[in-house]
């Protein structure tokens, strides 16, 4: 008999899925939290569910609900200090974002250089991978809506208005969204440069999150987009657990 696993990456505004059948991925979804009714269809015949969840107490609760009345037992997983050859530097380990953590695994899996680990999502946090496989720590900053959001709401002579980004904006929502994007890739180039002079030689980069795209263009940075970091690294963790 078949054995049908979902794998859930439950972030701060969305859900990401994949549907796991004897170790081979058969379907993927996405949704937010205003609508469990196609994580509900992913779960009919699953046999088990892994769960890595940096989302609100209130949206936590209500997938935990949604995975009860589907009838299915689910693992709800938390960073630790070491798996495989990634080994945690934070000072408590179980604080590190359940995603980066399994970003990391994954990371670690594709590539054995030294890895900056970027998700540019609600927040972008952008994470330093040794080439041995030590996690050295990373950083956290407001992503693109969170950094409008600040200015909308700050500012009073700054309206909800789309902008393009260029060197020398000459509107103020082109100087908006020019500035966010500037201080993101920013962040980014920083780590990636502490990273090197860590390492010795440039670094691997890795872009995932629903802002990727859009900061892959000005990055200025040999880096790839690899969407499905955290699925990728709690399959890994889920295999880990099913076979040990």
């Amino acid at each position: 008999m078949s054995s049908v696993r979902l794998l859930i990456d439950a972030g701060n505004t969305r859900l990401k899925w994949a549907r796991v059948e004897d170790g081979v991925w058969r379907a993927e979804g996405s949704g937010d939290y205003r609508d469990w009714s196609a994580l509900a269809r992913a779960l009919d015949g699953v046999s088990a569910c892994h769960v890595a969840c940096v989302a609100s107490d209130a949206h936590a609760q209500a997938l935990a609900a949604v995975l009860a009345a589907a009838g299915v037992p689910a693992t709800w997983h938390a960073a630790g200090a070491a798996f495989g050859e990634v080994r945690n530097a934070y000072d408590t380990p179980r604080q590190l974002g359940v995603d980066r953590w399994m970003a990391l695994i994954a990371a670690r899996a594709r590539c054995r250089e030294a890895v900056l680990v970027v998700s540019a999502g609600t927040a972008l946090t952008a994470d330093a991978l040794a080439a041995d496989g030590r996690f050295l720590g990373g950083v956290i900053v407001p992503g693109l809506a969170l950094m409008r959001q600040a200015l909308y709401g700050g500012t009073a002579g700054v309206a909800p208005q789309a902008g393009t980004v260029t060197a020398f904006p000459r509107s103020t929502a082109d100087a908006v969204e020019s500035g966010i994007v500037a201080a993101l890739c920013g962040a980014i180039r920083q780590q990636y440069d502490y990273l090197a002079a860590q390492a010795g030689v440039p670094p691997r980069c890795l872009l995932s999150g629903g802002d990727a795209a859009h900061l892959l263009p000005h990055l200025g940075l040999p880096a790839e987009i690899a969407p499905k970091l955290v699925l990728e690294g709690i399959a890994r963790v889920a295999a880990e657990e099913t076979t040990g």
